[in-house]
Parts: C-alpha cells; sequence; structure tokens
C-alpha cells in the first residue's frame, strides 16, 4: 500500500472504532483512536505473515496485543486485512460473539493468539514466542504493544529485565506513549520517569517515534526498530500518539478512553472521518 491507501484505510479503521463502541455503548475508543495508524501500518506494510491464520505462527512474524482494552482497532484492522469477515464487526461485545472486549483466541478467532486485558502479561508472552522461534530456527520477529499506564505493573519490568538479560534481540515491543490512563495523565496518577532511560537500563535498543500518527514516521521508526534487531538486545519503541487521534473532541484529554460516544456525538465523530472504504 502507498501512503494514501494506509492513511484511507485508517480512516475507515477508525470509523469501525467509533460505530462499534456506539452501538452497544461500550468499550474503549480513546486508546484504540490514537494506535489506529501504528497497526494498520504494521498489518499491511511491515509484517511478514499467513493467511488463512494458523496458531503455529512459525515462519511468521507474530504481534500480542498486550493493552487488550483497545480491542475495537485490533479487530478492525484484522477483518479488514482478511483475518475474518468484515461484517463480524457489528456483533462486538454481544452475547455469545468471538468479539469480546478484552480478546481472546474465542472459537478459533483468527488473529489472536492469547487473551489479552489483564494488563502486564503481554510481554512475558511475547518473549516466550520469540524464544521459541530462536529455538526453531525461525528468523522471523515477535512484535507486542503496551499503553503507557500498563508499564505500572510489575511484570512489565520483570520482563523487560528478562529479554533484556537473555539477549531476546527478535523482539520489538512498542509503548503507547500517550501519557494518558483511565483515571487521567500518567504523570499523576503514578509517573513513569525517564521511559528512555529506564529500557536501556534494563537492556532493550530504544527508539522514538515523536509523530505516533503520521504514517511515514511510523514507517521509518519501524524499519529503523527492524534493523536493530539481531544485535544482541530486544529493542523497544516509544510511539508518541495521541488518545483519540482524528476526533477533534476526544483529543488531549482522557475522558474517551472507556466512553462511547452518544448519537450526535457519533455523527460529528463519522463527519470528520469521511468513509473511504465502505462500512461494514
Amino acid at each position: 500500500m502507498n501512503t494514501q491507501q494506509l492513511t484511507d484505510l485508517t480512516t475507515q479503521v477508525r470509523r469501525d472504532i467509533l460505530r462499534m463502541v456506539h452501538k452497544v455503548n461500550s468499550g474503549h475508543p480513546g486508546g484504540s483512536l490514537g494506535c489506529a495508524e501504528f497497526l494498520v501500518c504494521l498489518y499491511n506494510e511491515v509484517m511478514d505473515f499467513k493467511l488463512p491464520f494458523s496458531m503455529d505462527g512459525k515462519d511468521e512474524d507474530l504481534f500480542f496485543l498486550s493493552n487488550g482494552h483497545i480491542s475495537p482497532v485490533f479487530y478492525s484492522v484484522l477483518a479488514r486485512r482478511g483475518f475474518f469477515p468484515i461484517k463480524e464487526l457489528n456483533t462486538f461485545r454481544l452475547l455469545n460473539s468471538r468479539l469480546q472486549g478484552h480478546p481472546t483466541p474465542h472459537e478459533g478467532l483468527e488473529g489472536v493468539r492469547v487473551a489479552s486485558g489483564s494488563l502486564g502479561q503481554g510481554l512475558s508472552v511475547a518473549i516466550g514466542a520469540a524464544l521459541a522461534k530462536k529455538l526453531n530456527g525461525d528468523k522471523h520477529l515477535v512484535y507486542t504493544l503496551h499503553g503507557d499506564g500498563e508499564l505500572q505493573e510489575g511484570q512489565i519490568w520483570e520482563a523487560a529485565m528478562y529479554a533484556g538479560g537473555k539477549g531476546v534481540d527478535n523482539l520489538i515491543a512498542t509503548v503507547d506513549y500517550n501519557q494518558k490512563q483511565i483515571d487521567g495523565p500518567t504523570d499523576k496518577v503514578l509517573p513513569l520517569g525517564d521511559l528512555r532511560a529506564k529500557w536501556e537500563a534494563f537492556g532493550w535498543l530504544v527508539i522514538d517515534i515523536e509523530k505516533g500518527n503520521d504514517i511515514s514516521a511510523i514507517l521509518k521508526g519501524l524499519a529503523e526498530a527492524k534493523a536493530l534487531t539481531g544485535k544482541g538486545k530486544p529493542v523497544c519503541i516509544l510511539l508518541h500518539t495521541e488518545m483519540g487521534n482524528g476526533v477533534d473532541f476526544m483529543m488531549g484529554t482522557h475522558a474517551w478512553h472507556g466512553k462511547a460516544p452518544n448519537d450526535e456525538q457519533l455523527a460529528k465523530a463519522l463527519a470528520q472521518n469521511a468513509d473511504t472504504l465502505g462500512d461494514y
């Protein structure tokens, strides 16, 4: 895809997110909107994977979503990449749906390898997958995404210490660094300190993507991260995003971390993101 195609797809993913959470008056639009560009780039330009989906993940790149509450963007990107029918997005958070509020490999949901949503666990899982690839002689990479508020979980740092100490250098962990969480700014809830210094102290190579909602910057940053793999250290990306990106009244605040828009707000948000590929 070229940059314009990726941009158009991102716009459609935003529409999916907004419509999904609005329909059931439940879900997490803020972080989902903020990570739309990143996941669109990752799944449509960067990762090497196979379809149809296979749980064993041999000879392909793997992705683990650790901050599982941003499931709306994950489901949309998977569906629009061909993992499962786009129309299934219409079942988000409904009883007996495969698309639960937090992702799980429920009834073989394609693209989801592990249940997530209990924050702090994804990095440990990703390390295990990365080590398995090393044992199997598989040169592909493992990617994972985390919320910055999630870094307040102790298990993250246990895993980070392990990956750095054991040289798990086929792993790229990305932090959605929007500096907001459900109760407010991260600096007020529990300050994260100097994240670059912390990850480097744990033995990681660290890069910043300062424009984390810019397609070109994301592609450049991911290429840089990939070039750093295989050098004896895991790689961390600090992805500077805007929570609620693309919807003016959702940006600049933590208020939309876990709140669905009403009818009027949905109409306003969709008007700011014109239909590009067709709604489900």
